[in-house]
């Protein structure tokens, strides 16, 4: 029977250099998947320039004329890409004390009529105009995190007795980043609330990466544990912090739990850059659970919290049978103004359908 977790293992990824330490690389990866669903990773292999670089940027980026973040704002893009202000995003009914600009792989828009609504999703940036530095420093983190997440993933396979490859044809061909930036709490008003981000599993990709661009000093995220504990998720210099996104738990038939998190703010203001790896669209619930069922009926697992079972998990639990589907209605659910503007045929449909 698994045990809660009290803390975020570390899993150092240059043991799979070496057969000699593999096995207990791919050991401890596999009690991390299954027993807590979050963890560092170490010796990543990402370049420490590119990452620099992006941490470097994104003061002066949120320090920007509002003008110029209106120009690329969220509302103005079907895709959901672009910049959005305090309290623009929701999570759990409340609004989230952060902003962000979200950017993902630079793709074309292709949607037309005759084809599912959600292949409105793919589609290119918007990029705020005169700071070409800015795409040229988003594009080469993006190209680092996405050969990341391939890498990890068929250590994952390994690590759960599968082939390497395995998890592959699951993946979309784009993957989305968000640039975050969690304003500090004023000291004189108590009253404000202090959900960065309210508890949430992630339902925005395969695997979360996720780099904390602040000081070690500066706290803000958490994780549940099955006990209904907060766990806090500290800075580890030179590390992503790594976890499991809610198709992940599908497909391994939930083995490998989408582990609840959220964010409080505090009296520093934060920047945390999580990197989405994207699901295939088309993806169906059918599929997603029945294509590796056999192999994750032979394991054994444990519950999580009543909290975090209590989560929304439109795919785990909803009506949508394609994740590009349900994961239309979460940013719909998110970002309603923008659901309004581009979606009006399920806007009532996606904001009512827990009622």
């Amino acid at each position: 029977m698994a045990t809660s977790f009290s803390e975020i293992p570390v899993i150092d990824l240059s043991l799979a250099d070496d057969e000699s330490t593999k096995s207990s690389l791919l050991s401890s990866l596999r009690s991390a998947l299954t027993e807590v669903g979050f963890l560092y990773v170490s010796n990543h292999g990402v370049s420490a320039a590119v990452v620099e670089g992006l941490v470097n940027a994104l003061p002066t980026l949120f320090d920007l004329d509002d003008e110029v973040k209106k120009s690329v704002a969220l509302e103005n893009s079907p895709h959901f890409l672009g910049y959005s202000g305090v309290g623009s995003e929701n999570t759990g009914g409340k609004a989230d004390r952060r902003e962000q600009f979200e950017f993902a792989t630079e793709l074309t828009h292709s949607w037309h009529p005759g084809i599912p609504l959600y292949e409105r999703l793919r589609g290119p940036n918007q990029w705020p105009k005169g700071h070409l530095e800015l795409r040229s420093v988003v594009e080469a983190y993006i190209n680092e995190l996405t050969r990341l997440g391939e890498r990890f993933l068929d250590l994952v396979a390994q690590a759960l007795s599968l082939p390497p490859g395995t998890f592959q044809p699951f993946l979309s061909d784009q993957h989305r980043l968000k640039l975050v930036h969690y304003p500090a709490l004023p000291a004189d008003d108590p009253a404000i609330s202090q959900q960065g981000v309210g508890p949430h599993k992630d339902s925005s990709g395969w695997w979360t990466f996720l780099l904390h661009a602040s000081p070690p000093e500066v706290k803000g995220l958490q994780v549940l544990n099955k006990s209904g504990d907060w766990v806090d998720v500290p800075v580890v210099p030179g590390t992503f912090v790594v976890n499991i996104g809610q198709a992940f738990e599908v497909v391994t038939n939930g083995v490998c739990k989408a582990t609840t998190h959220r964010v409080l703010s505090g009296p520093h203001e934060r920047y945390s850059v999580p990197f989405f790896q994207g699901v295939r669209r088309n993806l169906t619930k059918a599929e997603a659970l029945g294509t590796l069922k056999p192999h994750f009926d032979t394991f054994d697992i444990s519950r999580e919290s009543e909290e975090g079972h209590a989560i929304d998990s439109a795919f785990l639990r909803g009506k949508y049978d394609t994740w590009g589907e349900s994961q239309l209605r979460t940013k719909v659910r998110s970002h309603r103004e923008n659901g309004k503007k581009f979606y009006p045929e399920v806007y009532d449909q996606y904001i009512n359908d827990d009622a």
